[in-house]
C-alpha cells in the first residue's frame, strides 16, 4: 500500500515516524522500531537490502526484509501479486513475529489517513483490513490494535451505519454514564468489603462490536443495552474468582453468558473471565475479570510475551520468538501453505483460519485442544498427530461411542480409537473435516500413498479437459507452454502435476488455462473472426432460440451447447463462450470454469434464456447423510412430490456409515430444482444437499 501520508502532501518521514509510535506505544523494542523506521525505504528508494545489512545488522535488515512488497517479481495479475506478498510475509512471521507486528502498525496509520485517498480505494483498503489484518491482530491478541482497525474499516464500509451509531450512543450518552458510574462505586465498595484490591474501570465497546450485535441479533441500538463494559483488574487469579463471587451476590448473572478464559485462555494468549449482569431495571452490563498480567497480555498480545533465546532459530544467532504454543495456529499455516499453488486458495483457506470459531474440547487426559467450530472428532485426531488421524477407526465423546462426523462442543471429552490394521483416512472425511490440518493431512495421504493412480487419473481428467476446449494434447504440451506452467505451480515435472490434478490438489481446468495464456500468445486466435463469422453466416438478424433454449444476442441458427461441467437452467445466470469448431459453450456464471474463460474475452458472447422454452434439463446433486434404513426410498419419496423427475441414481456408504446419494434429475428451471433440493433437506438424516457445480 502506498504511504498516505505522501498524497496529502506531508512529508515522507511522518508515516514511518507514526508507525514507530504505533509500537513504541504497545511495549516494543529497539530494534523493532529502528526496522519500523527503515520499513518503507526498500520499497520507496534505491536504498538496497544489502546496506541495511551493513548499517542496521541483519535483525533489522530481515524484518524489513519481510515487511517489503515483491515489487520486481512478475505476475499475471496484481490479485495474485498481493496474495504471494501475504505468503511472503508469513512466512518473515515464521522467522520472527515482529514482522507482521510492523505491518500491523503500518496498516493502522494507512487507516487512520484513508480519508485523502479516492472512494474506491478506501473500500478496496477498508475490505482488506476486515478481512485479513484485524483478524491477525485479533489472533496474536493485539486488542488495541485490532478494535482501532475494526472501527475503522467499519467507518468507510458502512458510513452510514456507522454514523447512526455513532450518533445514538451520543444521544443517551450521559443517561449510561451515570448508570455505569453508579455500578462502578457500588462494586469498589464491596470489592473493599472483602478485602481485595482492585482497580475498576469502564469503556464504551466498540463500534463495530455494536454493529456485529445488531446484525447477529436483528435487533436495534435502542435495544442494546450492554454498550458499556466494566474491567476489574486485581492481583492474583484467586482475587480474579474472589472478585467473580462478590459481583456475582450483589447482581443477577444473566444465564449462558458466563466464560472462563483464566481456566481456558484463547488461542492468542487471551485470559478474563467474562459475566454479563442485571443492574437496576433489568439492564444488562458486562463485567471482565483479569490481573494484571492477563490485562497487559489482553492489550498487547504477542509484544507481551517476548522470549530471547541465544539458542539458533532459522539459522539465526540471536532471535525473538514466542513459546511454541502461543503459536501453533501459525506454524499450521506455514505447514500447509507449502503444499498450496493455487495464490486465491491459499487466500481463501487463510481468511478461513484467521476468522474461524473455535470451540474447546479434553483428551481422556485433560489435554485442552482447540479446534474450529464444527470439528469433528477427525480434526481432533489429526490435531493430535497425523498417524493417528491416519489408523482412526472410532471415537468415544464422553465416554460414548458416537459417529465420527458428530460435530464437537465446548467441553466433550474425546478418545480417538485406532488400529493398526487401518486403510488409511477415507476421502468422505474431506467433505466434513472443518480444520486445514485434517483436510492438509488427509489430502498429503492420498497424494503419497497412490501416486501411481492419481498420475493416471490425472492423465484422464487433462485428456478430458482438452477435448472439451477443442485443443489436441500435441497443440498444447510443448515446452515453450508446459514450463511456465510448472514453474506457477511449482511441480519439478509433469507426474507431479498430473499426480496434483489425479488427488484434487489442483483441477485440469487450471492447468491448462495457464498453458493457453502460453499458447495464446503465439497464436494472435486468427481464426477467431472467422469463427465469429461463421456463427453469424452473414449479417445479426433477430434472435430465435436454439434448441437448448438459450438465445445467442446477435447470431441466428448457431450450435449452442450446454455446458456439462455446470449443467445450466433456465434462472441461473449464464455466460457464453464462442468455441473452436463447436459453436457456442454456455456455462453458469458461477461455474468454477468461467473464471478461466474469461482470460480470453473476445471469445465471451451474451447470451440468454428464452422465456418460452418448455425444454427439460438435466441437474446433477450431492446428498451426504447419515446412513440409515429406508434412506433411500424416503429422499425418492420426497423428490417424487416436486415436479422433479428422477433419470439416474448412484449410492454409496463408506465405513463410518456415511451415504452418498447422487441423483440426475430433469427439470424445468432452477425454481423446479430447488424445491426438489428443500424437500429432500426435510428427510430424516440428510445434512447436506448441494448442486454440483
Amino acid at each position: 500500500m502506498e504511504n498516505n501520508a505522501e498524497i496529502h502532501g506531508e512529508p515522507y518521514i511522518v508515516h514511518p515516524l507514526n508507525v514507530a509510535y504505533i509500537l513504541a506505544d504497545i511495549g516494543l523494542d529497539d530494534d523493532t522500531i529502528c526496522a519500523a523506521l527503515l520499513h518503507d525505504v526498500v520499497e520507496d528508494t534505491d536504498v538496497t537490502n544489502e546496506d541495511l545489512q551493513k548499517e542496521f545488522g541483519n535483525e533489522i535488515a530481515e524484518m524489513v526484509a519481510g515487511v517489503t512488497k515483491l515489487g520486481k517479481m512478475q505476475f499475471e495479475s496484481v490479485e495474485e501479486q498481493q496474495v504471494e506478498n501475504y505468503r511472503k510475509m508469513f512466512l518473515a512471521m515464521g522467522k520472527d513475529i515482529r514482522v507482521i507486528l510492523i505491518k500491523l502498525a503500518d496498516r493502522l496509520h494507512n487507516m487512520r489517513t484513508l480519508k485523502f485517498l479516492k472512494r474506491d480505494r478506501q473500500i478496496a483498503n477498508a475490505k482488506e483490513t476486515m478481512e485479513l489484518y484485524a483478524p491477525l491482530a485479533n489472533r496474536l491478541g493485539v486488542y488495541s490494535l485490532k478494535w482501532e482497525l475494526e472501527d475503522l474499516a467499519f467507518k468507510y464500509l458502512y458510513p452510514e451505519e456507522y454514523h447512526e451509531i455513532v450518533e445514538g450512543i451520543n444521544k443517551k450518552r450521559d443517561e449510561r454514564l451515570k448508570f455505569i458510574e453508579k455500578i462502578m462505586a457500588d462494586i469498589r465498595v464491596g470489592l473493599k468489603k472483602q478485602r481485595i484490591d482492585a482497580e475498576v474501570t469502564g469503556r464504551a465497546k466498540h463500534l463495530y462490536s455494536i454493529y456485529r450485535k445488531m446484525q447477529r441479533d436483528n435487533k436495534t441500538l435502542d435495544q442494546i443495552y450492554d454498550l458499556f463494559a466494566l474491567r476489574i483488574i486485581v492481583n492474583s487469579i484467586k482475587d480474579c474468582y474472589a472478585a467473580l463471587g462478590v459481583v456475582h451476590e450483589m447482581y443477577t448473572p444473566m444465564p449462558g453468558r458466563f466464560k472462563d478464559y483464566i481456566a481456558v485462555p484463547k488461542p492468542n494468549m487471551y485470559q478474563s473471565i467474562h459475566t454479563t449482569l442485571l443492574g437496576d431495571k433489568g439492564t444488562p452490563f458486562e463485567v471482565q475479570i483479569r490481573t494484571w498480567d492477563m490485562h497487559r497480555v489482553a492489550e498487547y498480545g504477542i509484544a507481551a510475551h517476548w522470549a530471547y533465546k541465544e539458542a539458533s532459530y532459522f539459522g539465526k544467532k540471536k532471535s525473538v520468538k514466542v513459546e511454541d504454543d502461543k503459536l501453533a495456529w501459525l506454524r499450521e499455516t506455514l505447514e500447509w501453505q507449502k503444499d498450496m499453488q493455487d495464490p486465491q486458495e491459499f487466500l481463501n483457506t487463510l481468511k478461513t483460519e484467521l476468522f474461524e470459531d473455535e470451540v474447546y474440547v479434553f483428551t481422556p487426559k485433560g489435554a485442552i485442544k482447540v479446534l474450529p467450530r464444527g470439528a469433528t472428532s477427525i480434526d481432533f485426531a489429526y490435531s493430535i498427530h497425523e498417524e493417528i488421524g491416519n489408523h482412526t477407526v472410532g471415537c468415544k465423546i464422553n465416554s460414548k461411542m458416537m459417529p465420527l462426523i458428530t460435530p464437537l462442543n465446548n467441553g466433550d471429552i474425546v478418545e480417538i480409537i485406532t488400529s493398526d490394521n487401518s486403510k488409511g483416512p477415507s476421502r468422505d472425511w474431506l467433505k466434513f473435516v472443518k480444520s486445514t490440518k485434517a483436510k492438509n493431512k488427509i489430502q498429503s495421504w492420498f497424494k503419497k500413498a497412490q501416486r501411481t493412480e492419481n498420475i493416471e487419473k490425472g492423465k484422464d481428467l487433462i485428456d478430458k479437459e482438452l477435448k472439451r476446449i477443442g485443443f489436441s494434447h500435441s497443440d498444447l504440451f510443448k515446452s515453450e507452454y508446459i514450463d511456465p506452467m510448472l514453474e506457477k505451480y511449482k511441480y519439478k515435472n509433469l507426474d507431479e502435476m498430473y499426480a496434483a490434478v489425479g488427488f484434487g490438489g489442483n483441477s485440469a481446468v487450471k492447468v491448462i488455462a495457464r498453458m493457453l495464456q502460453e499458447y495464446r500468445k503465439d497464436h494472435k486466435e486468427e481464426d477467431l473472426e472467422k469463427t465469429i463469422e461463421e456463427l453469424a453466416k452473414s449479417k445479426p438478424r433477430k434472435s430465435k432460440p436454439s434448441s437448448s433454449g438459450v438465445i445467442v444476442k446477435g447470431i441466428d441458427n448457431c450450435l449452442v451447447k450446454l455446458s456439462k461441467c455446470c449443467n445450466p437452467l433456465p434462472g441461473d445466470e449464464i455466460v457464453g463462450y464462442i468455441t473452436k469448431g463447436r459453436g457456442v459453450s454456455v456455462h453458469r456464471k458461477d461455474c468454477v470454469n468461467v473464471k478461466n474463460l474469461l482470460t480470453d474475452e473476445n471469445r465471451i458472447i451474451d447470451v440468454e434464456w428464452y422465456d418460452e422454452s418448455k425444454s427439460l434439463y438435466q441437474a446433477d446433486i450431492d446428498i451426504s447423510a447419515n446412513d440409515r434404513k429406508g434412506l433411500l426410498m424416503d429422499v425418492l419419496k420426497a423428490v417424487g412430490t416436486t415436479k422433479a423427475n428422477i433419470l439416474g441414481v448412484n449410492t454409496r456408504t463408506s465405513r463410518e456409515r456415511i451415504a452418498t446419494i447422487e441423483l440426475t434429475l430433469e427439470v424445468e428451471n432452477l425454481e423446479d430444482l430447488q424445491k426438489a433440493q428443500r424437500a429432500i433437506e426435510k428427510v430424516d438424516s440428510v445434512y447436506d444437499v448441494r448442486r454440483k457445480k
